[in-house]
């Protein structure tokens, strides 16, 4: 059923998670969103914050885009923690405003990440936007109203292009034997990082990006060496739900990166947190029905393969990890 057993029942697993990671590496890095937020402080001046993520600490070409008649003013430029860059201007956009003109983000048709836009104008009306790659620009208008449900699609992308978060749960699934098992360690997993994951982007925890997504890093190490070591003996092995459990705790944490990065909205917080929250189990629980099915499909065809085949995935992902463990605490020293 699952991705435990060996070569005895005939199902290639190597294949399948070949097949798995092969798809996940087209996206190898984890995307983080952006987030533009507009606030009218008086009559068509506008106060703007531009939080743009690095990607491997390097800025993304991605500029916010405003109407011609708005004059901005650099405020300030800061550096969080060498995870986003922040910038800061004062817009005067003089009697037009902005309602009824289009704004955006330049260079966005040319990455991978998306933005998250909220406008807050003089007389309370608060605007939310999703702005992605295909689609960069859009006019803002009175009665657009707050996309909250917004957050549901970035906790799905945040799980599905974060190869390190894929990683864990494949690794999981390799140590499961019994739809119990697999049920008990999902649950553990999601339990633990919904904790975290509200705890640190209501700000009831703070720790630092850097140090949780090298540890991160080595809970897949962790999986890949132990699965190696066999199928039983390892602490894994025995109590894979404790194990998911734990690392769930950290693992929530690295997914509370994304919402730190764009905020949460001033209104309907904890609404949105849910959502984020609901869109990370729905990413998780496509990761592992896909898995599931190939399984399924390729056990009907009954076919032997090579004991080295079901390891190879697993050194590919102990070989990943360990490099990821390597140069994300390089980064903290």
């Amino acid at each position: 059923m699952t991705l435990s057993s060996d070569r005895r029942r005939g199902i290639p697993y190597g294949i399948v998670l070949a097949c798995i990671l092969f798809a996940a590496g087209a996206q190898g890095h984890e995307v983080r969103p952006a987030y533009l937020g507009i606030a009218e402080t008086e009559a068509g001046t506008f106060d703007i914050l531009w939080k743009q993520p690095l990607l491997g600490y390097r800025r993304l070409p991605l500029e916010p885009a405003f109407p011609d008649h708005c004059t901005l003013e650099l405020q300030q430029v800061a550096d969080v923690q060498r995870a986003a860059l922040i910038h800061q201007w004062r817009a005067d956009c003089g009697a037009e405003g902005l309602v009824g003109h289009e704004i955006g983000i330049d260079g966005l048709s040319r990455t991978l990440t998306d933005v998250l836009v909220n406008v807050d104008l003089q007389d309370d009306t608060t605007i939310s936007r999703v702005l992605r790659p295909e689609d960069p620009y859009f006019v803002i208008e009175a009665g657009q109203g707050r996309a909250v449900f917004s957050y549901l699609f970035l906790g799905i992308e945040h799980l599905l292009l974060g190869l390190d978060h894929i990683l864990f749960v494949i690794g999981l699934m390799f140590f499961i034997s019994k739809p119990s098992a697999l049920i008990k360690t999902i649950t553990g997993f999601t339990v633990a990082h919904s904790i975290t994951l509200g705890l640190s982007a209501l700000e009831v925890v703070r720790l630092s990006q850097a140090p949780v997504e090298a540890v991160i890093a080595l809970s897949i190490l962790i999986l890949a060496v132990e699965r190696l070591r066999g199928t039983t003996g390892t602490i894994t092995a025995e109590h894979t739900w404790i194990v998911a459990l734990a690392f769930g705790l950290l693992h929530g944490f690295g997914f509370a990166g994304a919402l730190l990065d764009i905020g949460l909205p001033k209104s309907g917080a904890l609404w949105a947190l849910f959502l984020f929250n609901v869109g990370v189990e729905v990413g998780q629980l496509i990761v592992v029905a896909v898995a599931l099915t190939l399984l399924a499909v390729i056990r009907r065809t009954g076919t032997e393969v090579p004991r080295w085949v079901v390891r190879t995935p697993l050194w590919g992902m102990g070989t990943v990890a360990g490099y990821w463990v390597v140069s994300r605490v390089a980064l903290l020293l």
